[in-house]
């Protein structure tokens, strides 16, 4: 059996998912894409409200949100690929998400930031000097 070595990621930034038609809109268009990790950028779902985005095919969604409806990232990973979790990484205000884990045995790190509209050059610079321990030739770093 020949391994798929081919892997394609999405990324997005969704303007907020608190109305129920987007929330649909956004999972009609990850399902036509078909990639096998999507990227969500500037959610705004609150904490509690993390459930509500749901992808048919997606059981592994991770978040970073904030407690308002600001901010916020999310990363789906799709069923079909062999993804084991090993950490997560996450900050507070919901602007970046870190996830380790690896893919059919190979390591990879996911990073997905959403960076504030003011400074955000320095911002993301500071994100990266933070985690720069973590960061190797098998990161992907999306936003």
């Amino acid at each position: 059996m020949a391994i798929n070595n081919h892997l394609s990621i999405i990324t997005l930034n969704v303007n907020g998912l608190n109305a129920p038609i987007k929330r649909h809109r956004v999972a009609e268009w990850i399902k036509r894409q078909k990639p096998s990790i999507c990227c969500l950028q500037e959610t705004h779902l609150r904490t509690k409200d993390t459930y509500r985005l749901k992808v048919k095919g997606w059981g592994k969604i991770f978040h970073a949100n904030r407690h308002d409806r600001k901010a916020g990232v999310a990363t789906l990973i799709s069923d079909k690929i062999d993804f084991k979790t090993k950490d997560i990484k996450k900050d507070k205000e919901g602007h970046y998400l870190m996830i380790k884990g690896s893919i059919q045995g190979e390591d990879v790190t996911i990073i997905n930031i959403y960076a504030p509209n003011i400074g955000a050059p320095r911002y993301i610079q500071q994100i990266l000097t933070d985690i720069k321990g973590d960061i190797d030739e098998n990161t992907i770093i999306v936003g």
